[in-house]
């Protein structure tokens, strides 16, 4: 686990930089902070380099990070993670937000930050070509936007309102299911590292310990893989049913057709 403390400015350099940016309004340990860590296992041979910061340009480095990995793609899904401040100390709001692309995740934690990075608006607002994927998404829509930030509602998607994992006898899955069976049994035990009771409390403190911040980028990780293989798998029947309607599999076989 690398800490990367914010190196000191000059006053009048960092009221340049950030005199265009919006103010977080969320009660909290304030604190300039980044730990890196790279490295967390996942399944296989998988690993992924999280990156948990309350410094708004350390954010805006990441985000054009995860952003040069959507580049290109026909599926350019954006995992999404929040967690909350103290629900004994209302209004809860959001503490944590999480972004995860591939093997790379971002952490930001609000509660710990004055300011909203100036790229995660952008991003987060974007209206071309990106699916922002959560998991019961109602509750993380209501709490970003007391906080002061919200996700393009038309590119927002539940996974809990879009797939379930079967033969889980729930009325509703939570993500260890669908990550479990979509992507490999070992995110079953994604929770096994902290205190869901005590260590859920400390999101909204300063520095978060580096359990919390594993399981915040893994808890991210997990949901972007779930549904990029749901969407993978949704494209592939969609493409059969397609190929059926023009009763594709009914024509004569010829190997010399592609």
């Amino acid at each position: 686990m690398a800490e990367e403390p914010s190196a000191k400015r000059h006053h009048a350099e960092t009221s340049d930089k950030r005199s265009n940016l919006v103010d977080i309004n969320v009660p909290g340990e304030k604190c300039e902070y980044t730990t890196t860590l790279k490295g967390v296992e996942l399944h296989g041979n998988e690993t992924l380099e999280i990156v948990c910061t309350s410094v708004p340009e350390k954010a805006d480095e990441v985000i054009s990070r995860l952003w040069m990995k959507l580049g290109g793609r026909v599926r350019r899904i954006v995992g999404v993670g929040v967690h909350y401040t103290n629900k004994d100390e209302p209004p809860q709001k959001a503490a944590v937000l999480q972004l995860c692309v591939d093997e790379l995740c971002l952490v930001y934690h609000i509660a710990a930050a004055t300011k909203w990075p100036k790229r995660l608006t952008e991003m987060l607002q974007h209206e071309k070509s990106v699916t922002f994927a959560g998991f019961s998404i109602e509750s993380d829509k209501e709490k970003l936007k007391l906080s002061g930030m919200e996700i393009n509602p038309n590119k927002f998607i539940d996974i809990q309102r879009k797939w379930r994992a079967p033969y889980t006898g729930k009325e509703y899955d939570s993500l260890t299911d669908v990550a479990a069976s979509v992507i490999h049994p070992f995110y079953k035990g994604m929770k096994k590292k902290i205190n869901t009771q005590e260590d859920y409390k400390l999101w909204g403190t300063s520095k978060l310990p580096g359990n919390l911040i594993e399981y915040a980028g893994v808890d991210a990780y997990a949901t972007y893989k779930s549904w990029f293989m749901i969407d993978y798998i949704t494209d592939g029947w969609e493409y059969l049913k397609e190929r059926e309607a023009e009763n594709f599999y009914d024509r004569p076989y010829c190997p010399f057709t592609g």
